[in-house]
């Protein structure tokens, strides 16, 4: 049943007649030049990581995947990001395939050239949204107003969801006289920002890279446009230093390089309002993109939004919403009444690739990406990371959606290790550290926690019914016999730089990436994937191996403390007396202060001096109770606010309209993974993009909602059933801090700034997310998970046979 509320289309209503003036002033008298001088240009970067807003179509499986052929028509594979008010990173065919770095108005005016993205105060909402003021779709309206208050820009963006092009409706008005209105179109086509090359052609910008091509067509058209190279014959570059428009190219010619255009639209007079349609289309040639933006104008933009939204018989994205069961009651749980979450739940399902069905990506952004290199192609954060591709298909699980998550956990076969894993030679089963979607290796370490989950995945899917018994017995075979096989004996690893021979459970890498040893949280999965992967076996008729993996579970469990817990270390809050769960213990002995590898710009790291909140996945996994000695010995100094910022963890935040501080929490102690608080600049960029002393990790939203589940096993344990007001600290504490810290386009970032260091590069409010990745999908999937934790009174990613087996009280 479709909803009876009206999609929100501020365009109707707007005061001003859309109207463009009759009465043109004369363009600059410009000089056409058949190529642009210049090549290759200044080098290339990508754009802010702090996106407001992603968006994409809505599209249904068909038989698990995303076809043409299906009833549901052509599949658009187009993914659009916001950030700092303007279009940024666009991707088109695969979703890390980068083919635009940035769109964005111009305006010209008496004494001034305004760039869009920096001359103006942005503000976002969505397009259509229901009564509470929820969003229906991923549809944006931008409302940019110029900080010297002569004009306004507002902006609908959007996707068709039947074709390969991006929908830019646009609304200038005018609160002085001669202004001129310009586009500013920077490619970065074949996923990077040099290499292309582009033309002009009956008032159409064209660009292309090899078999990559977009084309950006203007209703009305543009009086003129020209192309050259960034920073040189751009047509920006001449209209900042001169405040003339005079040198026209044609094209780049024959030389590729990092390429852009500047196009005029027709002027509008003071006091009116011009309406501009622009719409980007792409493909694989100049021909397929051309087609696909003229073929966009013609079915309308108006049909083509209300498609994109789901309405009539379209479906779009309100239908997905209206087929998640858990939404509407989990709405009650969120404190802003589900605007978050109903936003989360799009987010997640937006960062999806549409070639390669269930392949969920951590991201749609390139941390930092304002100041690191487009010059070679890179993912970003747009690739399969199993850890966070758990964390979504679970969320997704969370919602009721019982298509995502199965066609999820079926892609995984394309990450796993095994013969067919191109010059792999070792220990077949452990999932590869990072991949490109289709399965293309790009970082190689070995992370267990990222072998354990997808059993875990496995599992859960099969105890709600989404995996029958003979599809169970399938995959024990193919997929998870062989990961449980790794996680029990390990073995040798060969396999580009990575040469290793592993005994679980130590860890190449821990859920960070950055060390190896022993690492709570890693155990914490390690122990609960072979917990439920003999439950498997044993479904499956294999009880030798349902042995084995319960055999060494119990190992792993019973020498947790005995390599992760020091009783000797340097951090002193009561009531541990300097006992605690290590971060990462390198070796056998965590009394033994041990060092750990440089990471990040921070060196001669004392193992002792570090703590995080790792330990607390051995509470939500059910492999240590909520009261365990251990556990409530460590908190002490997790939650230690006196100690000095390098080593602390925690942080209060304070927002307005909020009673009292909101908690948060960074990685660990001596992080890193962030800006300079020495320069404020981004991370990495030191000389030639090095690490600099001066880094410092902030804190993740991610962690209030990791202490949310934490807290809840805690009231679980201390009395049945909880009641409402039980629940509310959690739901203010928690559940709160995490949507404050949400952005306006209710985007979760990865980091969110903590009043700490130099702030002057991006000036920063406390509690405010950074350039690092966002929206970040597991951010966003944590949020729904505390959601339905709280709302089902117990923690979500528990699993019952290992709470049964180490932590039943």
């Amino acid at each position: 049943m479709k909803s009876l509320i009206k999609p929100i289309f501020p365009f109707a209503a707007l005061s001003a007649a859309l109207l463009l003036s009759a009465c043109q002033p004369a363009a600059d008298s410009a000089a056409t030049n058949s190529t642009a001088p210049g090549a290759p240009g200044a080098a290339s970067t990508w754009a802010y990581a702090g996106k407001q807003g992603i968006g994409s179509s809505y599209e249904q499986y068909h038989k698990g995947a995303y076809s043409n052929e299906a009833a549901t028509g052509t599949v658009s594979k187009v993914w659009f990001s916001l950030a700092q008010g303007v279009v940024t990173e666009t991707m088109a065919g695969l979703i890390h395939q980068a083919q635009l770095r940035e769109m964005q108005f111009v305006v010209k005016g008496a004494g001034f050239v305004d760039e869009e993205k920096t001359a103006t105060v942005s503000s976002i909402d969505y397009l259509y949204k229901d009564a509470a003021g929820r969003p229906l779709s991923l549809a944006y309206k931008v409302v940019n107003k110029a900080k010297n208050g002569q004009y306004e820009i507002e902006k609908h963006i959007f996707t068709d969801p039947s074709g390969q092009s991006l929908v830019v409706r646009s609304y200038f008005r005018a609160f002085a006289d001669n202004l001129q209105l310009f586009v500013y179109l920077d490619p970065a086509l074949g996923n990077t920002g040099s290499n292309d090359k582009a033309y002009i052609k009956n008032n159409q910008i064209h660009a292309v890279e090899g078999s990559s091509a977009l084309t950006l067509i203007s209703q009305p058209a543009f009086i003129q446009a020209s192309t050259g190279f960034v920073g040189v014959s751009d047509g920006l570059t001449e209209l900042k230093t001169s405040q003339s428009f005079n040198n026209i190219y044609q094209s780049t010619g024959d030389k590729a390089g990092n390429v852009a255009a500047l196009a005029q639209l027709p002027a509008v007079n003071k006091g009116e309002s011009g309406q501009f349609d622009l719409v980007l289309g792409f493909g694989d040639s100049t021909e397929q993109s051309q087609q696909a933006a003229e073929a966009t104008f013609k079915r309308g933009l108006d049909q083509v939004l209300a498609e994109y939204n789901g309405l009539g018989d379209a479906i779009g994205w309100e239908d997905y919403l209206q087929s998640l069961p858990q939404l509407n009651t989990l709405a009650g749980t969120a404190m802003d009444n589900g605007k978050l979450l109903f936003t989360s739940a799009m987010v997640l399902k937006a960062q999806e690739d549409k070639t390669h069905a269930g392949a969920l990506i951590a991201s749609l952004s390139n941390p930092w990406g304002d100041v690191k290199s487009a010059e070679q192609s890179q993912t970003g954060y747009k690739a399969v990371w199993p850890r966070d591709f758990y964390q979504v298909a679970m969320a997704m699980l969370a919602l009721g959606d019982e298509q995502s998550p199965k066609v999820a956990f079926e892609y995984l076969t394309k990450v796993q290790v095994s013969d067919k894993t191109p010059a792999y030679v070792g220990a077949p089963g452990w999932f590869l550290q990072k991949t490109h979607v289709d399965g293309t290796l790009e970082w190689v370490g070995i992370q267990l926690d990222q072998t354990a989950m997808p059993i875990m995945l496995g599992w859960r899917l099969w105890q709600q019914g989404l995996l029958s018994e003979t599809e169970l017995k399938d995959w024990y075979q193919r997929m998870l016999k062989p990961a449980a096989d790794f996680l029990a004996k390990g073995g040798n690893v060969k396999l580009d730089w990575n040469d290793i021979h592993l005994t679980p459970p130590s860890t190449q890498q821990e859920r960070w990436e950055e060390q190896g040893g022993y690492s709570p949280s890693t155990i914490a999965a390690v122990i609960s994937g072979l917990v439920v992967a003999a439950d498997i076996a044993k479904a499956s008729g294999d009880a030798a191996s349902a042995e084995l993996y319960l055999t060494k579970a119990d190992e792993y469990s019973a020498g947790l403390e005995a390599k992760t817990f020091t009783t000797k270390g340097t951090l002193n809050k009561a009531p541990s007396d300097g006992q605690y769960y290590l971060r990462i213990n390198s070796n056998d002995d965590p009394n033994d202060q041990s060092k750990l590898a440089d990471r990040n710009g921070i060196s001669n790291i004392n193992e002792s001096d570090v703590v995080d909140g790792g330990f607390l996945e051995l509470v939500r996994y059910g492999v240590r109770s909520a009261n365990h000695p251990a556990v409530l010995a460590t908190l002490g100094e997790l939650d230690d606010q006196n100690l000095p910022d390098a080593l602390r963890v925690k942080y209060e935040f304070s927002f307005a309209g909020i009673e009292g501080t909101l908690p948060g929490w960074r990685r660990y102690g001596l992080d890193g993974y962030g800006e300079d608080t020495n320069t404020g600049m981004g991370y990495a960029k030191g000389p030639n993009d090095s690490n600099t002393a001066g880094q410092r990790g902030r804190v993740w939203p991610i962690f209030s909602g990791e202490r949310g589940h934490y807290e809840l096993a805690v009231l679980q344990q201390q009395q049945q059933p909880l009641s409402a007001e039980n629940l509310q600290p959690l739901r203010h504490n928690y559940v709160q801090a995490m949507e404050q810290f949400a952005n306006e386009g209710m985007m979760l970032p990865e980091q969110v700034f903590d009043n700490v260091g130099n702030n002057s590069v991006y000036q920063y409010s406390a509690g405010e997310g950074t350039n690092g990745a966002t929206p970040l999908a597991w951010s966003h999937a944590e949020y729904i998970k505390l959601l339905r934790s709280l709302n089902d009174q117990q923690v979500w990613d528990r699993y019952p046979p290992v709470e049964q087996r180490y932590s039943k009280p």
